[in-house]
């Protein structure tokens, strides 16, 4: 039996238009009024029925294309035969950018929360972040867990220490194991001890402490005394003064301690650039994002995004209060 020749063919430009018209839910006159051709001609080409020289359509269509590349800055259209140089065709009216979000914001705290998790790792010391819900802790100590011999956990008030330990056997790929607690926990410890340079972050360690249980703690640090590990710790900033009311033998060892700080107005400036943003609208992101009440870093993200989503539908690019406004009503507040 012969096997089957398989084979992707190549698109025509009159199907990548139609594509890219999908995708950007846009009809075939706005996009002729964009390229500043006749409707009726591009109809007709994207239909397969134009029967005149295509050269000059076919020129603009490229560029279209090229132009709403979602990752055009730096590129060349793909159509070079087409286009033959990059000097656009006459007429051509560019579609609108939007810069896209930043994946990782670098800011301070960022940056600090980013420092304590790498000086534990790399001393085997112990840290502390403590920073209210919202401020970017989470989103610091999750890019970290990304690197090479890190377990990270988020903690929550149901886990018990049977939960903690799972976690750390399923994160390290240490064979779960069904004796007691104890018995599994020194196998966790000479798994550290073997395989050193690990860092163990617990996220969230506030929701495990309270008056009437304080065992959970006292599992990370039986486990600190044990290991040649680095540990951090991080929650809300009651975290601190728990630890030193339940543990204080746990919080006489911290090394390295970052409280974050919230965003800088200068830095909220910088994570808006290369948006236009009318006065306004600067200023109520600046007080979701500083607002002593309410704001944080997470308000002004989710701001940011929902405002983005109803620019890019609308293919606009200014920022206007209205538009705030209109993404506020997609949130709670």
């Amino acid at each position: 039996m012969e096997a089957l020749n398989t084979y992707t063919a190549e698109k025509t430009l009159a199907e990548k238009m139609n594509g890219r018209l999908a995708e950007l839910r846009l009809s075939k006159a706005e996009a002729a009024l964009r390229m500043n051709y006749s409707r009726p001609a591009l109809s007709q080409y994207l239909n397969g029925k134009y029967a005149s020289d295509p050269t000059e359509l076919e020129k603009k269509i490229a560029w279209f294309l090229h132009e709403t590349e979602p990752d055009r800055i730096g590129s060349r259209p793909d159509d070079q035969n087409i286009v033959g140089s990059i000097t656009p065709p006459e007429g051509w009216s560019p579609q609108p950018r939007l810069k896209s979000k930043v994946e990782f914001f670098e800011s301070r705290d960022f940056v600090q929360a980013i420092g304590v998790c790498q000086a534990c790792q790399e001393n085997m010391g112990i840290g502390i972040i403590v920073g209210r819900s919202g401020y970017g802790k989470t989103h610091a100590l999750r890019k970290y867990a990304k690197l090479p011999r890190v377990v990270y956990i988020e903690g929550n008030e149901t886990m018990n220490c049977k939960d903690i330990v799972r976690r750390i056997e399923n994160k390290t790929g240490i064979p779960r194991s069904y004796g007691s607690i104890d018995e599994r926990m020194e196998r966790i410890v000479d798994f550290f001890n073997i395989n050193q340079g690990y860092l163990l972050i617990m996220d969230e360690a506030d929701k495990l402490i309270n008056k009437y249980t304080q065992k959970k703690i006292e599992l990370l640090r039986n486990i600190s005394d044990s290991a040649d590990l680095g540990i951090v710790i991080a929650g809300e900033p009651a975290l601190e003064t728990l630890l030193k009311s339940y543990d204080a033998r746990f919080a006489n060892r911290m090394d390295f301690y970052y409280k974050l700080k919230g965003l800088s107005r200068q830095e909220v400036t910088d994570y808006l650039e290369g948006y236009e943003v009318e006065e306004s609208a600067l200023a109520e992101f600046m007080s979701r994002a500083n607002n002593s009440q309410s704001g944080c870093f997470r308000l002004l993200d989710r701001t940011l995004s929902n405002v983005l989503r109803i620019l890019k539908e609308r293919g606009e690019t200014r920022v206007t209060m209205k538009i705030v406004s209109e993404a506020s009503n997609m949130m709670m507040l």
